[in-house]
């Protein structure tokens, strides 16, 4: 696609579009950037002002300006069923900025989607094919791809994570490795059904071939019939069967082809679905042909990613532990589990129209108290009362929440923070609320 004196509309202010912004800028574009927000509202205003950037702020594109594009480029926090976008899309091409990023992109892609674990997986590929070549680790575990790919060189790799968001508007992005870690609920109130967010997760493989590869959990059997829809070499890895061509966790090794190649002591990550996310990693790797050793040593030196049953810090013989981007109640179920001592849980935040019920049928014998917070509140209260789970209690704030566990909680137990919710009825994003935790934390008196 040529961009060159194109007339480009980038709708969104946040991190991606203006990385989509200025990229089209470096390549030649006429691009305005548009977004809800009015001018003083944005951080990164000056920047968009130095490079000429034409602004459309405080409303959404009209017709009239739609009909003057070339091209949209859409962030990911864009629903498409909006209906300037739908106006668009039968006028110009809609793209995500991964697509954009994409369509300048010289390297070799392997891109990794599912519900939970992308960016623990992505982290991990990236720090092992850090040891093998150039490597750039992009998407949604916080740098746009756009802010590398025109500088991005031929013969390094791209590690990218990718949300159902970005996925939703790709057009001929094709990464040569694959994988889908799993698939559970989350945003149904962005998606409305588990159909429409499966065909999202999907599509990371849609333009793959016979040449590429595609990873998929055996466990889940939403993952297992993707196989029939995929035109690319699948590799299955699981923790609750022996997989004789694939990944598989017994015994406390990790086999891979039925051959034992790393023993779970050596892994510094909690929990088991921590060892599907490092399994993918090696398939991963063994695919674009990483040598077994280099692998190996890699896997050993990497810790866990921050935000991400993170540990903090050791209060009163009291641990805590930081999982802010468990913004799903599988996550959280996960974050219980890789837990092994007796937990305080806060949980709760912004709405998503999740299923709390699984999740609370795990508290019990495991969660000493949920400590419930923000916007769902009410509703994630209630479904405890449901099923009679009455270890809980409720607090205004989420620096009440932390106060709470650290008046409560005995040595020998643990603290967790994993919301099972999104952040942004209390903060920016979740990054922003693991942070404050994590401050909080460490503030707090021995």
């Amino acid at each position: 696609m040529e961009f060159y004196n194109k007339n480009i509309l980038v709708c969104g202010v946040a991190r991606s579009g203006i990385s989509a912004s200025l990229m089209l800028k470096k390549l030649g574009a006429n691009v305005t950037i548009q977004d809800l927000k009015n001018e003083e509202d944005i951080e990164q205003i000056n920047i968009l002002k130095e490079n000429n950037i034409n602004l459309y702020l405080g409303k959404n594109p009209n017709n009239e300006l739609i009909d003057t594009m070339d091209l949209m480029v859409i962030s990911p926090g864009l629903p498409t069923d909006l209906d300037f976008v739908k106006y668009a899309s039968e006028k110009i091409p809609v793209i995500s900025e991964i697509e954009l990023a994409y369509l300048v992109c010289k390297a070799p892609i392997i891109a990794i989607t599912g519900t939970n674990g992308k960016t623990t997986t992505t982290s991990l590929l990236g720090h092992i094919l850090a040891k093998y070549k150039k490597t750039y680790v992009a998407g949604n575990i916080g740098t746009p791809f756009s802010q590398y790919a025109l500088d991005i060189e031929k013969d390094s790799i791209v590690a990218l994570e990718l949300s159902s968001f970005q996925l939703e508007s790709i057009k001929t992005f094709k990464p040569q490795i694959a994988s889908v870690l799993n698939i559970t609920e989350d945003h149904l109130n962005r998606h409305k059904t588990m159909e429409n967010y499966i065909k999202a997760k999907e599509r990371i493989f849609k333009n793959q071939n016979e040449d590429d590869f595609l990873i998929l959990n055996y466990d889940y059997l939403e993952c297992r019939k993707m196989e029939k829809k995929a035109k690319s070499k699948v590799i299955y890895f699981s923790t609750k069967e022996s997989i004789k061509k694939g990944a598989y966790l017994k015994d406390n090794y990790i086999y891979i082809d039925n051959y034992p190649f790393i023993n779970t002591d050596d892994i510094k990550i909690l929990g088991e679905h921590n060892m599907e996310n490092v399994m993918v990693a090696i398939l991963m790797c063994l695919c674009y042909n990483v040598p077994a050793d280099v692998i190996i040593e890699a896997i050993k030196t990497f810790k866990a990613v921050e935000h991400r049953i993170e540990y903090v810090d050791t209060k009163k013989g009291v641990e805590y532990y930081n999982d802010s981007k468990g913004t799903n109640t599988d996550a959280t179920i996960k974050a219980i589990n890789a837990m092994k001592k007796p937990t305080y849980l806060i949980v709760g935040g912004y709405e998503k129209n999740a299923d709390f019920l699984p999740m609370i049928k795990e508290f019990k014998d495991k969660v000493i108290k949920a400590i419930i917070i923000g916007q769902v509140k009410e509703r994630l209260a209630k479904d405890c009362e449901k099923l009679k789970y009455n270890n809980y209690v409720t607090k205004e704030s989420f620096f009440e929440a932390i106060n709470y566990c650290y008046e409560n909680a005995k040595p020998g137990e643990c603290v967790l923070l994993s919301p099972a919710c999104a952040s942004f009825d209390m903060f920016k994003d979740y990054e922003e609320r693991g942070n404050i935790f994590k401050r909080y934390v460490k503030d707090l008196k021995e």
